[in-house]
């Protein structure tokens, strides 16, 4: 896979082994979705879930991101993400990894983020949760967004907890929706 813009653009990136397959975040689909948040993340946070291969991480290193944290729970891949995410110092930065289920990590994350990036498999059922989770505990900063990759045929409310849609992208039978915080959202079922 390729790092579609910003300043590690080209650059390749391996593709791990794992128990769990790897469904790489489309070229197109990432290169669309850091052209629409790409200026905005000079300086920023930006967490990366359901890491896979550290490439999502990596995008948002290249187009400005400071602080950048991924998880995978895939140890198997590891040795292939810690090879990759080696490219973000080139830029002098850093990515946080940790290696756990991404259930865990938000129940114990005591940082906010100003962009939080899920890419579940397609098979995963609990996304609503995830992103659930994510807004009750408060991860997102005031400004932040969340976005959620998922499959078509399991389409996602527009409310759930107290972030709302702003965005949705269609990408074939993916789509990406971008979340942010309402104060006084209401609850969705």
């Amino acid at each position: 896979m390729r790092i579609t813009g910003g300043k590690l653009k080209g650059r390749v990136t391996e593709t791990p082994y794992g128990k769990m397959a790897i469904r790489p975040a489309m070229d197109k689909m990432r290169e669309s979705v850091f052209n629409i948040i790409g200026f905005s993340l000079e300086g920023k946070s930006f967490l990366d879930l359901f890491s896979g291969s550290g490439t999502i991480a990596l995008e948002a290193v290249s187009h400005g991101a400071s602080a950048v944290t991924l998880c995978e729970m895939d140890k198997s891949k590891a040795k292939t993400i810690l090879k990759n995410v080696k490219m973000a110092e080139e830029v002098g930065v850093r990515i946080n990894c940790r290696f756990m289920s991404v259930e865990l990590f938000l129940k114990r994350c005591k940082e906010k983020f100003d962009y939080i990036f899920l890419d579940p498999p397609f098979p995963y059922k609990f996304r609503k949760e995830l992103v659930e989770t994510a807004g009750t505990r408060e991860l997102l900063t005031k400004n932040g967004q969340l976005l959620i990759h998922y499959p078509a045929e399991d389409p996602l409310p527009d409310k759930i907890g107290n972030l709302v849609l702003s965005d949705k992208r269609i990408y074939g039978r993916s789509i990406v929706n971008f979340y942010k915080y309402e104060e006084n959202a209401e609850q969705t079922n």
